[in-house]
Formats: C-alpha cells, sequence, structure tokens
C-alpha cells in the first residue's frame, strides 16, 4: 500500500511539476518526507511564506505552468496570502498546498485552524479540502485543469494532516499531463474584425495578461509587422515584444507618458489583447470612458467574465493568447501599404524620446544606471521588481527584449523582486537576472537573498536606497503638504547584509560608480547587493519634493 502524500507527489510528478517553494511545516511532514524520495520534484526551503507564494507566482509566470507552493496552517496560509492575491491579479497559473488539522478536530477551531474556503474564497479560482486521499487524483487534474484555463490564476487545496498519512489501497496510474483548454475566435469573428480594422486610419493595439508564451509572442510580432500595427504594453506586461522592435510604442500603465495618452485618444480602433483593462492601465478608469470606451474597441481575452465587465467593447473575442495570436498571424489577410503608418512611427518616436535618461541635477542618476543596465545585458536577461516609485525607473528606461523578461506584480505588491529573483534563478541558472527593490521593498522579503545563497543562485539585487516609502510620501506631500507621518525608514547597511550571508555587496552613490560596482557583481559568482543611495527629494524623473513644497 501507498501513503496519500506518495500519491500526491506522483501526480505532481506527471503533470511535470520540478519545484515547489514553501516554508517546511508539521502539518505536512508526510508531504516532504514522498518528495525525498523524488528525483524529479525538488522543494526549495524558502525563508517565509510570502516569499515562498511569490516565488511559485515568478515561477508560474516563466513557465506556464502551475507554481507549486506548500505551506503549513494558520500563520503559513495567511503569510502566503500575499502571493495568492498576486497570482489572481495578474492572471498566474498556481496551486497552493496547506497543511491543514486532522479531520476529526475540523470545526473545533483547533490549533492554528482555519476554514480556508472562506479565506481565500474571493482570491482564489477555486478553493476546496482533499479528504479523501483515494479522490487526490481527481483534485489535481481539476486544480490543474483550473488553474490553467480560461483566465490562468490560483487554486487552493487544504490537506488534513492525517489524509497525508492515510494508506491508498489501490494506488493508480497518474494523470497525463494537463494543457490548458484553447478557445480560438469564430468565423464570424474573425469577418467582424477584419471589417473593424479595414475601416480603421489610426488602430492601436494594447498587449497584456496571463496565458502568454514565446510562440504566442512570435505570432503577435508576425501580425504586427504584417499590419505595421502599433504595440502597447499593458501595466507591466512590456516584454510581450521586444521593447526596441520598430512598431513597440510604449508602457500604458501609471503614469501614461503624455505622446501615448495622445495616441490612444486619438485612436479610432483599440485592439486589447489579452489585458484586463484594469486600473492601473486605464489610469483609474478614465483613459476611457465608463461603460461605453469613446474609442471603437476589440477586446480578446482568455475569461469569458472579463469581456464586458467594465467596459463593452464593439467586438468581444474570447481566446486565449496562444490561439488568439496564431489566429491574428495566420488567419488575417495582411494590410498593405495601410493608412496609419505615420500614426505607428510618429508613437515610435514618441516612445524614443520618452525613454532617454532623464536625470536630476544630483550625483546620482537612475535614468542612466537603467539605460546602462539595458546596454550591459543580454537580451536573455530577468529583471525582476516589487512595488515602489523606484520602479517608474526601470518601466521607462529599461528595454525588454524577450518574453519572460519582466516578472512584477501588477497587483502592486511590494517585496516581489527578492522572491522573483530567486524563481527566475532557478528556472535557469546560467541566465542573468537582476532584480530592483527599494530600501521598504526589499525589507519585507529580504530573508529570501537567504534561500537565494543557500541553493548557489547568483541574482543581483539593486537596492534603491531613499530612505522613504517613496510612492507614499508622493501622494502625502501632494495631498497633505507639509504633513509627514510614518513614511521615513531606517534600514540596514545593505551592502553588509549581503556579506553577512556571505554574499557580494557595495553601496554605489555616484553614478559613475556604479558600471564598475555592476562589473564586480557579475563576476563574484554570488547572490549580490548593490546598494543605490539616492536623494529622498527625487520621487520620479520628473517630480520631486522641493517641486511639490513649492506648489503647496
Amino acid at each position: 500500500m501507498t501513503n496519500a502524500a506518495t500519491i500526491l507527489v506522483r501526480e505532481l510528478e506527471a503533470q511535470g511539476a520540478t519545484l515547489a517553494f514553501g516554508v517546511p511545516g508539521e502539518s505536512y511532514l508526510a508531504v516532504l518526507d514522498a518528495m525525498h524520495g523524488s528525483d524529479r520534484l525538488r522543494f526549495i526551503n524558502c525563508r517565509q511564506e510570502g516569499g515562498a507564494a511569490m516565488a511559485a507566482d515568478a515561477h508560474g509566470k516563466l513557465t506556464g505552468r502551475p507554481g507549486i507552493c506548500f505551506v503549513t496552517r494558520g500563520p503559513g496560509a495567511t503569510n502566503a496570502s500575499a502571493g495568492v492575491h498576486i497570482a489572481f491579479q495578474d492572471s498566474t497559473p498556481m496551486i497552493l498546498f496547506i497543511g491543514q488539522v486532522a479531520r476529526d478536530q475540523i470545526d473545533r477551531e483547533a490549533f492554528q485552524e482555519i476554514d480556508y474556503r472562506r479565506m481565500f474564497g474571493q482570491m482564489a479560482k477555486w478553493v476546496t479540502q482533499i479528504d479523501d486521499p483515494d479522490r487526490i487524483p481527481e483534485y489535481i487534474g481539476r486544480a490543474y485543469r483550473t488553474a490553467l484555463s480560461g483566465r490562468p490564476g490560483p487554486v487552493v487545496l487544504a490537506l488534513p494532516e492525517d489524509m497525508l498519512t492515510s494508506e491508498v489501497t489501490a494506488v493508480p496510474e497518474p494523470l497525463p499531463r494537463i494543457e490548458p483548454t484553447r478557445s480560438y475566435p469564430t468565423p464570424d469573428q474573425a469577418a467582424a474584425f477584419q471589417d473593424m480594422l479595414a475601416k480603421a486610419e489610426r488602430p492601436l493595439v494594447v498587449v497584456g495578461g496571463g496565458g502568454w508564451t514565446a510562440e504566442a509572442c512570435d505570432n503577435l510580432q508576425r501580425f504586427a509587422e504584417a499590419n505595421h500595427l502599433p504595440i502597447g504594453g499593458a501595466f507591466r506586461a512590456q516584454d510581450r515584444i521586444s521593447n526596441e522592435h520598430p512598431l513597440y510604442v510604449g508602457h500604458v500603465g501609471i503614469g501614461i507618458a503624455p505622446y501615448l495618452t495622445e495616441a490612444v485618444k486619438s485612436s479610432d480602433l483599440l485592439i486589447v489583447l489579452g489585458a484586463r483593462l484594469g486600473e492601473m492601465t486605464t489610469g483609474g478608469y478614465t483613459l476611457f470612458s465608463v461603460p461605453r470606451p469613446q474609442v471603437p474597441m476589440i477586446h480578446i481575452h482568455p475569461g469569458a467574465e472579463e469581456l464586458g465587465r467594465v467596459y463593452q467593447p464593439d467586438l468581444a473575442i474570447q481566446a486565449d493568447m496562444v490561439s488568439a495570436c496564431r489566429f491574428l498571424a495566420e488567419d488575417l489577410p495582411p494590410r498593405k501599404d495601410p493608412p496609419w503608418r505615420d500614426f505607428a512611427d510618429q508613437a515610435r518616436q514618441g516612445y524614443e524620446a520618452f525613454t532617454k535618461p532623464i536625470d536630476a541635477n544630483e550625483p546620482l542618476g537612475l535614468g542612466t544606471i537603467v539605460s546602462g543596465l539595458r546596454e550591459r545585458l543580454p537580451d536573455n536577461t530577468v529583471i525582476t521588481n516589487g512595488a515602489g516609485n523606484y520602479s517608474i525607473w526601470v518601466h521607462r528606461f529599461f528595454r525588454y527584449r524577450q518574453f519572460g523578461n519582466q516578472l512584477a506584480p501588477t497587483s502592486g505588491s511590494m517585496g516581489y523582486g527578492m522572491p522573483a529573483a530567486v524563481a527566475a534563478a532557478l528556472d535557469d541558472p546560467e541566465r542573468p537576472v537582476v532584480a530592483f527593490a527599494g530600501d521598504g521593498c526589499f525589507m519585507m522579503t529580504c530573508q529570501e537573498f537567504g534561500t537565494a545563497q543557500q541553493y548557489g543562485l547568483k541574482p543581483i539585487v539593486i537596492v534603491v536606497n531613499n530612505g522613504t516609502y517613496g510612492t507614499i510620501r508622493m501622494h502625502q506631500e501632494r495631498e497633505y503638504p507639509s504633513k509627514v507621518v510614518a513614511t521615513d525608514l531606517v534600514s540596514p547597511d545593505f551592502a553588509a547584509f549581503a556579506l553577512a550571508f556571505d554574499g557580494h555587496g557595495e553601496v554605489v552613490t555616484t553614478g559613475a560608480e556604479f558600471p564598475d560596482a555592476l562589473e564586480r557583481a557579475l563576476a563574484s559568482g554570488k547572490a549580490s547587493i548593490i546598494e543605490v543611495r539616492t536623494s529622498m527629494d527625487q520621487l520620479t524623473p520628473t517630480t520631486t519634493i522641493s517641486d511639490l513644497r513649492g506648489k503647496a
């Protein structure tokens, strides 16, 4: 006979899972024991469950397969909820397994007991508990199917401790590998799409969301080139087409550039591909009128529930990104000599001008540092970041060249950059990984630097240290001038923090020092931190505290 935990691990192996992120807990020790005997599934011991769940989300983004995370009950599950929320808002496939109290203790408020259906109900695509060990294959199959199909997202499965040690008498063959359910545009929709594009003079494509693959991105580029269509990336979805491509026109995200706002508003056809058109991509739902956009709109999205949720498009097509981009590249006849060439070229010119480094009159210029990184690092470099004003420089001045270059939470969760860097480095140890974090952002998951060191990984973490929660400070100075509360920070010497883990650490105070510091970090062969000490005054590339106070 075989215990339930062994069946669970076998099913995950059959689905191609290779990494499981988590923090060991006594409520699922049987699973860890089963993994010990596995030669295909490796448990990555993170330092905190929030970091583990964020790493699992990043793994799901990179691979297109559900990131796997195991945490213990109660505090472990509540810590992990940050990563589940990211996966839900980012449309990332993920499965969170939670060790649960024994079945005979349910509903007694036993030690660390929580009803996870209630806790995660709005935060996941499906939440349930496996009480019968014989049904493990059924639940795993449904979990993968749910996480991958339609709009991808997280699934939460609770595992009672005694169930995991139960014996299974009839050991089944593992399920075959589950692939996403595909949905393709209908002939009527294809005809309507072609008709709307034929009538347009200034079309603009906005891409984003989950479910993308390298194949889908290649087909997107083919479609754009065949029709000379300008492509913009939705919030933190800038890697769907190379930013060096002459048809990439910028980031339709927070603080959208004036040239791109003008392009959106002057467009006579908006083709939204995969993006949800949420708050960040629409400037707080102000870029387009609700519920009827002022711009004719085609919205293609894998989730039927998302089409028409806020904006009522002229043409709604439910299709996953692989199928949709294949349809665009292969089924639509190219438009020869389209009338929008000047419109597309002008938008590209705006992008190139907008991404030229702008630095304040201070010794350290983040614009120059980020631009230097894009010139020095190879095309396959993964850039990760969490949330904070420092990320504005990254999104504006770095140029993502391949799908999978960008790991950043559309949910705006702080602390994401370090765990995501761990996941990216594990996915391909030879690929350069650079994490950006603010001082406040890094301190939320800095312990995962130890995870990187434990597994011999060598990401470079650039900690932008300005001594404040920059985003909140900006709003505080703007809305409540001269009333600064709870935004100033005291942080450690981050270079010394790296050295304490036997990593590589440096402090940079001028832009001239950064290139050499980067070279030493790359050559160190260790996880590295470059602490970039910058002025609190410079809140964004174009906004300072001094300016805000002068306007008050």
